[in-house]
């Protein structure tokens, strides 16, 4: 029998338990061997669980223990889940994490060192939830040139913006539906502000691209500033806004990344892709396009993406498997600034013949939005011809300077091709 503990008893690290214990016995068959949890470490008492008397305390029992060669790490955040995990790792365990931030952060150095002791750490669940995309990026689609990643990488943000754009509600409106639901947190900045999908895309590109991307060097932009009448122009143009994060190799030492609200098309793939799941686009020079899609979150899909890392393990315990990007370096992210794009503005105004007229000269071959109903007062929309986002502030800055223009409202890059 292999020995686990699991760090952390909060919805993943309870889902883990849950999964192991309920599907013990298909568990074993695919591992090749039994898996016992030994101890289950948290700072709260849990006298009603089943699992009670698993519950410990002291983080040294578990480093200590020969007999746990696997540690499963559902803290969250970066301390002290960044110091354990690297204790456990220089001691010569295995450990499997859901913990994006601390993979992000700190994932070429715990890769190293896993290397070094020829064990391994292993964060499928780490993007994406239960969708299973960290093992194909490595494995099955090893073959390719990975040229570029997409994707909504956050249920909370997408359950938001699904519901405004389906039943016309306020961002203040739909979050707090979300916090109802269980679906954001109480402080849901790392979900609308885009930390969480910033991440991700960090994580998938560092994988695709074999050189970490830093995840602090990707320009982020969360959703709170979509309103639900940039949602009713979305439709008059026959699209709708998701938060989207994106990477694109460009050469061999420069990447472009960027996670923001996107206006899309009504046909693009991610289009449909609505409340609490998640879809992902990989292109690849022999594959072509390649879509995962699921529920990116919650306590049993999640723990389910844990579990498959154990059994992986326990099939090769004696084997370390390398991901490339903790060895081969970083690789340097685009500057927002150089990067181009589309972008939909909403104005309001003091004169529209005067505003309109600017508008056309200051953005050349921009498209005046035609609604089929009013939306707002006293103002109108345009969508800007593909711009450097530097030329793009520029132009912004002059066109809120004239007297016609009383100001801008809205901001949301524009996309007809992803």
């Amino acid at each position: 029998m292999v020995k686990i503990a699991i760090m952390g008893f909060g919805v993943v690290g309870s889902g883990v338990w849950e999964v192991l214990t309920k599907n013990a016995a298909s568990i074993a068959k695919r591992a090749g061997d039994e898996i016992g949890i030994k101890y289950i470490l948290d700072i709260r008492d849990f006298p009603d669980h089943p699992a009670k008397n698993l519950i410990i305390k002291d983080f040294d029992k578990i480093l200590n223990d020969d007999e746990v060669s696997i540690v499963v790490e559902t803290i969250g955040g970066l301390e002290p889940a960044y110091t354990y995990t690297k204790k456990l790792l220089e001691k010569g365990k295995h450990v499997v994490t859901s913990n994006k931030e601390l993979v992000a952060k700190h994932g070429p150095e715990l890769l190293r060192i896993a290397k070094e002791k020829n064990i391994n750490y292993f964060f499928e669940a780490g993007v994406g939830g239960g969708i299973p995309i960290i093992r194909p990026l490595q494995n099955c689609l090893a073959g390719n040139q990975i040229t570029e990643i997409a994707g909504i990488l956050n249920g909370t943000t997408n359950y938001i913006l699904t519901q405004m754009s389906k039943y016309s509600l306020s961002f203040e409106e739909a979050l707090k539906q979300a916090q109802e639901k269980g679906y954001a947190e109480r402080n849901p900045s790392n979900d609308v502000d885009g930390h969480d999908a910033c991440r991700k895309i960090a994580i998938l590109s560092s994988i695709a691209y074999s050189h970490y991307v830093n995840y602090v060097n990707i320009y982020t932009e969360g959703i709170s500033k979509v309103t639900k009448e940039d949602m009713e122009y979305a439709e008059e143009l026959g699209c709708t806004i998701k938060l989207i994060a994106m990477s694109k190799k460009l050469d061999s030492t420069t990447v472009f990344a960027r996670v923001s609200p996107l206006m899309i098309l009504q046909k693009s793939p991610f289009a449909n892709v609505d409340d609490v799941f998640n879809a992902i686009l990989v292109k690849g020079d022999a594959i072509g396009d390649v879509m995962f899609y699921g529920q990116g979150a919650g306590k049993l899909p999640t723990a389910s993406a844990v579990v498959g890392d154990i059994i992986d393990i326990v099939k090769h315990i004696d084997k370390s498997y390398v991901y490339t990007w903790g060895i081969s370096g970083d690789i340097k992210v685009l500057n927002i600034d150089e990067t181009t794009c589309r972008f939909f503005v909403r104005v309001k105004y003091k004169d529209l013949s005067k505003a309109k007229d600017a508008v056309s000269i200051i953005f050349n071959d921009c498209m005046i939005v035609n609604t089929h109903k009013p939306i707002g007062e006293n103002e109108f929309a345009f969508v800007t011809h593909e711009m450097k986002e530097r030329e793009f502030k520029e132009k912004i800055s002059q066109l809120e300077k004239l007297p016609a223009i009383e100001k801008v409202l809205s901001i949301i890059r524009y996309d007809e091709n992803i």
